[in-house]
């Protein structure tokens, strides 16, 4: 009997190839399944959702009103910056157009001391100085030398760490307040050039009676203010000549009136 006798079980049984085959079906007893490709999901074959985050984990109505909300804080982020902007930017068609509106936003709140594409930056060192009229006990008129008012403040801030808005601005603002209220003759224009009077005068009376004494010496009836400005020497590379021989602006005598003696001047 030849090889092509053999009964098909032996051919095809456990050791056969066939057996080979059929080695991890079902039906094989001690065999493990195995089935490769197929992810293990649970059991029901759909992946796990993923958690929403952010706007998306609200409701749609609030959805909606953290956006109106949104919208909202961006357009007066966008119209502040404008308002700022045209304060800040030289003349042109559109900040004169809205001169009032522009004013009305930014003052007093936004207020800023600085301009944008300034032509001409200050290049100027500007001291304010004061002298006095003394009425003494006996009666004698005496007139004080000039004191620079900034000079002390300079003085009280050099050094310092944490200077006071006084010592830095105070002087430097009035000045400059006057000096946009009077003309060229130095009258006062208008009542914002009064009102700059009369904060200059009280300022420097009290500083006189407070850093200078005077208020022991006798009353002070009259004071006088001054600036004097000196231009900034240029640098050593620089070709521009300017002079530095100071310049004096002098405002007329004032008289120091009843309140305002009684409130800085005894």
């Amino acid at each position: 009997m030849d090889a092509y006798d053999e009964e098909p079980e032996a051919l095809n049984g456990p050791g056969g190839p066939a057996g080979a085959r059929r080695a991890g079906g079902p039906g094989t007893p001690g065999e493990s399944t195995v089935v490769t490709g197929i992810e293990d999901t649970g059991g029901d074959g759909a992946p796990e959702p993923t958690p929403r985050t952010g706007l998306a984990a609200l409701s749609p109505r609030y959805r909606l009103v953290a956006g109106g909300a949104l919208a909202v804080v961006a357009a007066v982020a966008a119209v502040h910056l404008g308002m700022v902007f045209l304060s800040l930017a030289p003349a042109n068609t559109v900040s004169k157009r809205h001169a009032k509106a522009v004013e009305g936003w930014v003052y007093p709140e936004f207020e800023q001391n600085w301009k944008l594409f300034a032509p001409n930056p200050l290049q100027q060192n500007v001291a304010v100085q004061v002298r006095a009229q003394v009425r003494s006990a006996g009666g004698d008129l005496r007139t004080t030398g000039w004191t620079d008012l900034s000079a002390e403040d300079g003085a009280a801030i050099d050094g310092n760490l944490l200077p006071s808005h006084t010592q830095q601005n105070e002087l430097r603002r009035a000045w400059d307040f006057l000096g946009t209220t009077h003309d060229t003759d130095n009258r006062p224009v208008g009542v914002r050039g009064a009102l700059a009077e009369q904060y200059v005068r009280r300022m420097v009376v009290l500083r006189l009676r407070r850093d200078e004494g005077l208020d022991r010496a006798g009353t002070i009836e009259r004071v006088q203010v001054r600036s004097r400005t000196v231009n900034v020497r240029p640098p050593e590379w620089s070709r521009e000549k300017v002079s530095t021989d100071p310049a004096y602006r002098v405002l007329p005598w004032w008289t120091v009136t009843g309140d305002e003696t009684e409130a800085g001047a005894r």
